[in-house]
This record gives C-alpha cells, structure tokens and sequence, in this order.
C-alpha cells in the first residue's frame, strides 16, 4: 500500500514537471486552473475579447513550459508562475511570433535584495534585475513586488513587465533605451529626441509625474515609461500625448 501511494504521489507530481531537452533544468507545465488565475489576477486578461483571451493564455503556457522559474528560499506558487509569464506576454502580445531568447530563468527572492544577490545585511533595495555575466539569460525578482504590481495593477509600477522590457530593450544587442524590433528606421531617432527631451524635463522638475528613476538613464527611461504605458495608459496620453502615441505604435504595431 505505501508503494502505491508512492507512485501515486509521483504521477502527481509528473503531470507538473518535467526536464528540458538535455535533462538539466527543472520546469513546470501550466496548471489546469491558468484562465482562472489570470482571470482573477491579471486585468489585461481581464479586458481582453475570447479569443484573444485564449491567445493569451496559450503564450502564457508556453512561457511557463519553456522558462525555469523557481524560488531562492522561498515557495513558488502556480500564481507566481502565472504572474511572471503574464508579465512576459503583455509587453508582445500583438507580436503573435515573437520570443524571449534571451531569457531562460526566472529566479523568485523572498524580498529585495542587493545588487550581489544578497538577502541579508545593508543594501537591500533591488527589487527586479535582468543578470549579466554568470547571469546571463537569467532574471531575478522579488516575489513580494510581483504580487503588490499586480494587486495594485493602476499604480503605475510593475516589477515584472520594468525587468521584461530591459529583456526587449536588449534583444538587439544593446540595453539602451532603443527597442530596435519595435521601431521601424524612421522612428529611431525621433524615439530616442523623445527620450532625452523628457528626461531632461525629469531632471529640471520635482514634480514630474514620470517616476523619477526613469531619469536614471536611456534604459531605465524605457522600463519605466513601459510600466506607466501598461498600467495607466488613459494619465500617459493624458499628461505625455506624444510620449504615448509613440509606445502605442510600438507596443501596438503587430496587430494592425
């Protein structure tokens, strides 16, 4: 009796995970319960037609089944696995072709964390990074901040789609500020006046309503105007009507 329990339990477990191709890294397959969770988690989701609400989901599933996503002292839950590729597939969801190669693990922290990785001790203040180096197509995230960008989805922050836009940001070779698979030739320059205009105007006010570490640089502009695109869109057109019309073309192009 206990070895069948054994293997009962095992087969549980086999419908939820599985080895890459080469048997080295440790992945989950998509619960059945994924068009609820995003259902109740996620308002892009939420404001999608059917069918593009199945579309979704099904690029969901293929994230979750093709990217390792696991937890350094912490627990993963189906959630956070829902909220990470979520994070992923809004930025490129008019782009039905489109991939992350660039990334092949998502590391969940029970917090923040220092920019060596560390969780304990001074200098915890990092909540998202995408790695370099040893680190290279991997992103780490504070799993705390992936759950309050998505109970907070208006605020204008989101931990998770700030790190998936460096990722895009950087599929051309360069993290700076210049989505090259999102911009046609004619648009770089015009993009990137845009981009220094508005830091500009960052740096010479207090009061912007653009968070400030956008100002930080090129790169870090992107993220963050991505975040403030995707979480309160009707304020970007409202206080930034160009800065907006120009990521809606970005963001927007391939479903036209």
């Amino acid at each position: 009796m206990a070895g069948l329990i054994i293997l009962i339990i095992a087969m549980a477990i086999g419908a939820f995970i599985y080895y890459d191709h080469k048997g080295r890294t440790l992945k989950y397959k998509a619960p059945d319960t994924t068009s609820q969770l995003l259902e109740d988690n996620v308002s892009f989701y939420q404001n999608l037609q059917l069918q593009d609400k199945l579309a979704f989901e099904t690029r969901v599933k293929d994230f979750i089944e093709h990217t390792s996503i696991r937890g350094i002292d912490v627990e993963i839950e189906d959630l956070d696995r829902i909220l990470v590729a979520a994070s992923a597939i809004i930025l490129i969801f008019p782009f039905p072709d489109w991939k992350y190669n660039n990334i092949s693990e998502v590391l969940l922290y029970k917090g923040t964390f220092s920019k060596n990785f560390e969780t304990e001790g001074e200098g915890r203040n990092v909540l998202g990074m995408v790695g370099d180096g040893a680190l290279h197509h991997e992103m780490l995230l504070s799993k705390p901040s992936l759950r309050s960008s998505f109970n907070n989805p208006t605020d204008g922050r989101n931990t998770a789609i700030h790190e998936f836009a460096h990722l895009l940001d950087k599929a051309d070779g360069a993290t700076d500020g210049i989505p090259e698979y999102l911009l046609t030739r004619p648009e770089v320059l015009p993009w990137a006046s845009q981009i220094h205009k508005t830091i500009q105007h960052m740096r010479a006010t207090s009061h912007s309503d653009i968070d400030s570490y956008g100002a930080t640089n090129d790169a870090e502009f992107f993220a963050v105007i991505s975040e403030y695109f995707f979480e309160k869109p009707d304020k970007l057109k409202e206080h930034h009507p160009e800065l907006y019309s120009m990521l809606e073309k970005m963001f927007n192009r391939g479903s036209g």
